[in-house]
C-alpha cells in the first residue's frame, strides 16, 4: 500500500492542531481530509472511504468515543487513532475496547506520529493480504454453495459433479442439518438443467392428501376448497430438478405414484383423467436408513432401487470438525451482509464451537451464529452470546450411550427450554414441526421435554 492510496481523516476542534497534523501527514505522502468536531466526520464517513481517522477524545458536542463507535460500525475495516490530552488507563482501555488501534498522548513529536502510521500501514497490508489468501483458500474449498475442507466432503463433492452431469436420480441420505438441499441445489446449478426451475417440497411436512395434490395438482372440483386448476410441483419443475426431502416419510399410496411417475414419466392431477408428460430430474433426499425401511416393509423395494441409482452421503459435522472454523467465517460473512454490519468471532468461541456436538449439524450452527450475531455488542460473538451453556460446561454423557440417547436428551432440553411450545421448539431446532412430533414420539417425549407417563398395564 502506497502513501498515495491512504486516505486519513483528521477530526479535532483545534484548528491549530489540525493544521499541524494535515501538514505533517501530506510531508509524508498520504492524502488528508480534515474537520472540526464529531458529527460532520461521522457524515462523512457516510460517504467516503478512510485508510486511518486521527480522532480528538474530548471534543464538544459528539465526543470522541462517540464517534468511535459509529466508525466502528461504519468503516470497520478503518484504523482508528485517538489523541488526548487527558491520558488516562480508563481512557485508553474504554478506546481499545471500542475498536480503536492505538492512541496517541498530546504533544507528540511528527517522528511519533510517522511510526504509527507505518504501523497501521503495514497491518492494513497484511489485513488485505491475509483476505486475498482466504478468497483463494475458499476457492480451493467451495462447491459453489458448499464449503468444505474434510476430504469425506470433497469425496462427497466429486460425486456430486459426475452426477449433476448425468441425468439420473439422486438419493442424498444424512442427518437433518447436514445441507442435503444445498447439495441438491448445487447439484441441479451444475447440471444441464441448470435453466431450469429447481422446486423442493418436504414430504414430512404434509399429510398423504396435501402432498399428493402438492406433488401432482388437482383440477377444479376434485376436493372440498379444490375451487380451481392447480398445477403441481412436477409439472412446475418441467424441464428441472425436483427435491423431494424426507422420502422415507411417504405413504404406501404415494410411494406406488411416484414409483408409476419415475418410470413413465407422466402424472395425473388429483381429480382429473388427463396424462401430463413431465420432463424432471429427481433428487429425493432423507435422513431414514431406506435399506432398513424396505427390510421392515414400510418403503417399497422397488421404489427404493428407482431412487437409489446414484446415492450420495454427506457426513455429520461431528466427523468434520475441521470445517466449522471454515463453515463459521462463510456464515458470517452471509449474516454480516444480512445484517449490513461487520460480525466477528473471539477465538475462544471458536474453540466452544468445537466442543460442542452439533446434533443439529450445520444447519444449528448456522443459527447459532446467527443468534451470536444479534446479541453480540459490538459485532464480536463471544461465549456467552452462543448459548451453549456456561463457557468450560461439559456436557454430562454418562448413560447416553448412543448417538440416539443424544438426541433425545437434546430434544428434551429444546423442548423443556421452549416451555412446551412445539413450533418454537422445531425452530431453535431447525427442524419442521412434523419432524419434532416424529420424534417426540419416538423417544416418547411430552410437550414439555418429560418423559411419557406410560399407562399401567
Amino acid at each position: 500500500m502506497n502513501g498515495s492510496d491512504v486516505q486519513v481523516l483528521v477530526v479535532d476542534d483545534e484548528e491549530i492542531v489540525r493544521e499541524s497534523l494535515g501538514g505533517w501527514l501530506e510531508k509524508d505522502g498520504y492524502k488528508v481530509s480534515m474537520l472540526p468536531e464529531g458529527r460532520s466526520a461521522v457524515e462523512r464517513m457516510k460517504s467516503g472511504r478512510w485508510t486511518v481517522v486521527l480522532l480528538d477524545l474530548k471534543m464538544p458536542g459528539m465526543d470522541g468515543l462517540q464517534v468511535l463507535e459509529e466508525a466502528r460500525k461504519l468503516q470497520p475495516d478503518a484504523a482508528v487513532i485517538m489523541m488526548t490530552a487527558y491520558a488516562t488507563v480508563d481512557t485508553a482501555v474504554t478506546a481499545m475496547k471500542l475498536g480503536a488501534f492505538d492512541y496517541l498522548v498530546k504533544p507528540f513529536a511528527p517522528e511519533e506520529l510517522s511510526l504509527l502510521m507505518q504501523k497501521v500501514i503495514a497491518q492494513q497490508s497484511l489485513v488485505r493480504d491475509n483476505a486475498i489468501l482466504r478468497q483463494e483458500l475458499k476457492k480451493e474449498y467451495r462447491f459453489r454453495d458448499c464449503v468444505s475442507k474434510s476430504p469425506a466432503m470433497h469425496r462427497v463433492f466429486d460425486l456430486a459433479q459426475v452426477a449433476a452431469r448425468s441425468h439420473s436420480t439422486i438419493l442424498i441420505l444424512g442427518e437433518s442439518g447436514t445441507g442435503k438441499e444445498v447439495l441438491a441445489r448445487t447439484i441441479h446449478a451444475e447440471s444441464s438443467r441448470a435453466e431450469g426451475a429447481f422446486v423442493a417440497v418436504s414430504c414430512a411436512a404434509l399429510t398423504e392428501t396435501l402432498l399428493e395434490s402438492e406433488l401432482f395438482g388437482h383440477e377444479r372440483g376434485a376436493f372440498t376448497g379444490a375451487i380451481a386448476r392447480r398445477k403441481g410441483k412436477f409439472e412446475l419443475a418441467h424441464q428441472g430438478t425436483l427435491c423431494l426431502d424426507e422420502i422415507g416419510d411417504i405413504s404406501p399410496k404415494l410411494q406406488l405414484d411416484l414409483l408409476r411417475v419415475l418410470e413413465e414419466h407422466k402424472i395425473q392431477r388429483v381429480g382429473g383423467n388427463e396424462n401430463i408428460d413431465v420432463d424432471v430430474r429427481v433428487i429425493a433426499a432423507t435422513n431414514r436408513d431406506l435399506k432398513k425401511a424396505v427390510a421392515e416393509g414400510s418403503f417399497r423395494e422397488d421404489l427404493f432401487y428407482r431412487l437409489n441409482v446414484i446415492p450420495v452421503t454427506l457426513p455429520p459435522l461431528r466427523d468434520r470438525k475441521e470445517d466449522i472454523p471454515l463453515l463459521t467465517e462463510h456464515f458470517l460473512e452471509q449474516l454480516g451482509a444480512e445484517m449490513s454490519r461487520r460480525v466477528q468471532i473471539l477465538p475462544e468461541a471458536i474453540a466452544a464451537l468445537l466442543a460442542y456436538e452439533w446434533p443439529g449439524n450445520v444447519r444449528e450452527l448456522r443459527n447459532v451464529l446467527e443468534r451470536g450475531a444479534v446479541v453480540a455488542q459490538n459485532g464480536i460473538i463471544r461465549v456467552a452470546d452462543l448459548g451453549l451453556g456456561p463457557p468450560g460446561e461439559v456436557p454430562d454423557t454418562a448413560g447416553l450411550g448412543t448417538l440416539e440417547g443424544m438426541e433425545r436428551r437434546h430434544i428434551a432440553l429444546v423442548l423443556g427450554h421452549a416451555g412446551g411450545n412445539v413450533s418454537q421448539a422445531a425452530r431453535l431446532l431447525a427442524i419442521d414441526r412434523v419432524t419434532l412430533y416424529n420424534k417426540m414420539k419416538k423417544y416418547q417425549l411430552n410437550r414439555d421435554g418429560e418423559d411419557v407417563e406410560q399407562t399401567p398395564a
